[in-house]
């Protein structure tokens, strides 16, 4: 209840909150652990709240998405506490997934700020710090995203809408993209053309009695 007073004047939030029929999707969602193929999601996108501290860090099918995901070249994403999902993800090869990479999340100066620092088991900054990511961060409450290749994180509630449209943007087909899809195009048209071509002759053959071997 409280996220949602916090939100009261976010329009989109309240928009979606509002919302009878999005509210049933997000309360109807399958849970992670009934996720075992990945291959038909684009993005995995982890949201943010205090209670994702306790949830998230050392549940398997968690870091197995997670995992899946990224080595499959798709988004890893999250916001405000929700990048604590990735502190405990190892890599085929042994490494950490955010080692080395530009890292955003709740900070330490925004856990002090609503008092939490002493009740989260340990914080995103300091941990992920830990586990080897470049942390970036903005002002108290201010917004940032980092964005290190189809890792995507914002800092907090106020970076939520702007690590979104980072999402989208890397969702977006590229010009390579369509190009391909292009290609993909014509070539099925070729095929598609050269079959009606072979079906008339069949046909024409079979109407002058001809028989072919």
């Amino acid at each position: 209840q409280g996220s949602v007073e916090a939100s009261a004047n976010d329009a989109s939030s309240m928009s979606f909150y509002n919302s009878s029929k999005k509210m049933s999707l997000l309360n109807n969602t399958i849970c992670v652990k009934n996720i075992p193929d990945t291959s038909m999601f684009d993005a995995v996108f982890f949201a943010g709240g205090f209670g994702t501290m306790w949830d998230f860090p050392d549940n398997e099918d968690i870091q197995r998405i997670a995992k899946d995901m990224w080595e499959a070249d798709k988004i890893v994403s999250g916001v405000c506490h929700g990048p604590c999902a990735l502190v405990n993800v190892v890599l085929s090869d042994g490494t950490s997934l955010v080692a080395g990479k530009e890292v955003s999340a709740f900070t330490n100066a925004e856990e002090d700020a609503v008092s939490r620092r002493a009740v989260v088991p340990w914080t995103c900054e300091d941990k992920l710090m830990e586990k080897g990511a470049v942390y970036v961060q903005g002002d108290v409450f201010g917004v940032k995203v980092a964005e290190a290749g189809k890792l995507i994180t914002g800092q907090n509630p106020p970076s939520a809408k702007p690590t979104a449209v980072a999402i989208c943007q890397k969702l977006a087909p590229t010009a390579d993209d369509i190009d391909a899809l292009r290609a993909k195009i014509a070539e099925l048209e070729k095929a598609l053309n050269d079959c009606h071509s072979s079906l008339h002759e069949c046909e024409c053959a079979h109407g002058n009695g001809e028989t072919k071997a």
